[in-house]
């Protein structure tokens, strides 16, 4: 083995022959990796968790089977489960650094939402959960915004779906980032969540990013960064 192959070799660790774990993805450029659990087996789950803990201390995983989340218990008396967001937390928790607001704009939206709060919980991030506050009784919003205001968050994740109007609506109202959720929720032209993607991308709102459609762990990861920087910018 060269030194080269030698380099490499510590900064991946190969589980069997079905997974690679990019060790260092924190430490290099700011974001821990996690494990999507959908297509994978329940021993394949478990060899990565407990590859993951060995190495890092700690471990994510989304999109989990509800079938291999009550194994997953078992087997890991200590995880963290939330059994509507479909994830699991093996491993320590940080103390939060910052907050970031969570808002749904309908009850069926919250799946989505939660697995957004689980991943700032697992990143060191206090959500703040604002629940079924979209545009068809858009006076429910006014207090969650106001509260987010005199919480400090150092920004917004809106999921929405049907039209998805509520991220528009949000993004001109406060002066932090919004990130923009679509959710593969509503009726027939809705499109599975094209209908609100193509409505947050053509926002006439500014400050407005959106992510892929009911993907509620890449909208957290996005806030997270936002808060670090934040945190950089106060410790100069």
């Amino acid at each position: 083995m060269n030194l080269r192959d030698d380099f490499f070799k510590k900064l991946i660790k190969e589980v069997e022959d079905f997974a690679k774990i990019d060790i260092f993805r924190e430490e290099r450029a700011g974001k821990p990796e996690a494990v999507f659990g959908e297509g994978k087996s329940l021993e394949e789950l478990v060899k990565i968790i407990e590859a993951y803990v060995k190495e890092k201390g700690r471990v994510l995983v989304t999109r989990v089977k509800k079938e291999h989340l009550e194994e997953l218990k078992k087997r890991f008396g200590n995880a963290r489960i939330n059994e509507r967001a479909r994830t699991v937390i093996v491993g320590d928790i940080p103390q939060p650094f910052a907050k970031v607001a969570v808002l749904s704009a309908g009850t069926s939206d919250i799946a989505v939402a939660e697995e957004a709060c689980e991943t700032l919980i697992f990143l060191g991030i206090e959500p703040l959960k604002f629940y079924d506050v979209g545009v068809a009784g858009i006076h429910r919003l006014l207090e969650p915004l106001k509260k987010c205001m005199e919480e400090g968050v150092v920004a917004i994740i809106v999921v929405a779906g049907m039209e998805g109007a509520l991220p528009s609506v949000v993004a001109g109202l406060v002066d932090v980032p919004v990130i923009g959720v679509p959710t593969s929720i509503g009726y027939g032209t809705s499109l599975k969540g094209f209908t609100a993607l193509f409505s947050m991308l053509s926002s006439c709102s500014s400050g407005l990013a959106v992510v892929n459609i009911d993907n509620g762990f890449g909208a957290a990861v996005f806030a997270s960064l936002i808060a670090r920087v934040a945190k950089r910018g106060e410790s100069k």
